[in-house]
């Protein structure tokens, strides 16, 4: 038998990561129509809620819980979920308004579509998208935690 739980800190977020992504296509699914493609083709850079920054929150809080806050994998954990918030809403917002003028540009001049294809606009996160995906990164991550605490993976 093997006992899965000192890969829990590295489990746990990763199956946090599917569950957001998951929650993400039901969204954009229920707002936009169940076309599978469609929707995994909108959704792999931004909307509601940001799979990024839940996997981020639920690395952090899974660190934090097995290893202890003092850890040096904390203090990690916290400098790349703020790498990956910070990119998801301020960086990648950029790259998205950069595409936006881009079209732009290339509808005023009547360029061929052919020749300079449409760029993506929408890349980054609302603020409440990150909030959203955090939320739920820390309380599924210290909710499945707490269940494997009673309840331990053995294979």
């Amino acid at each position: 038998m093997i006992d899965l739980s000192p890969y829990y800190t590295f489990l746990l977020p990763i199956f946090i990561w599917f569950v957001v992504q998951g929650i993400k296509i039901f969204i954009f699914s229920t707002k936009h129509g169940w076309n599978i493609l469609d929707t995994i083709k909108h959704v792999e850079y931004g909307h509601m809620p940001s799979a990024h920054t839940g996997f981020v929150t639920s690395l952090v809080t899974a660190v934090g819980y097995y290893k202890g806050i003092e850890s040096g994998a904390f203090a990690v954990a916290i400098v790349l979920a703020i790498m990956v918030i910070d990119d998801s809403i301020r960086l990648r917002m950029r790259i998205g308004d950069h595409g936006h003028y881009l079209n732009r540009i290339v509808t005023h001049l009547n360029l061929k579509e052919k020749d300079f294809p449409k760029l993506k606009e929408r890349m980054g996160h609302k603020v409440s998208e990150v909030i959203v995906g955090g939320i739920l990164g820390i309380f599924l991550t210290l909710f499945l935690a707490l269940m494997l605490q009673l309840h331990p993976l053995v294979f």
